[in-house]
């Protein structure tokens, strides 16, 4: 629970001040998210933890887009919010996800499995 009360608001600030630096605003929707993803992304790089740092990336990416979607799919197309559109963005699926940004969470998701090893070792 300790590592839930720590890693949620964590990863949901993170999320909202990536977004509002990348698009200049965010939306609260994204802060659950944020919190949701980083604390998966922990669980799940510390029960891989002898994996090699790009494999972790590369899963974490996929946990993010899944999760990307699934939320899209429930605010932006069941609730009608429109939070984002990637329709116009290559390689999208319903406009929900799209390549270029399961590229870029990818990327993102090397530090954060380095982060995740550390603070690990850290909080128990």
């Amino acid at each position: 629970m300790k590592k839930f009360i720590i890693l949620f608001p964590s990863g949901g600030m993170l999320y909202c001040i990536l977004e509002i630096l990348w698009r200049g605003y965010t939306h609260w929707s994204m802060f659950l998210l944020g919190g949701l993803c980083l604390y998966i992304l922990f669980c799940t790089f510390n029960r891989i933890n002898s994996a090699p740092l790009l494999l972790k990336a590369i899963i974490g990416g996929g946990i993010i887009t899944v999760a990307e979607f699934l939320t899209g799919c429930i605010v932006n197309l069941s609730l009608g919010w429109n939070v984002w559109n990637y329709s116009l963005a290559p390689f999208n699926l319903l406009g929900q996800i799209c390549l270029p940004y399961t590229i870029l969470w990818t990327l993102l998701c090397l530090p954060v499995a380095l982060f995740s090893k550390a603070f690990g070792k850290y909080i128990s």
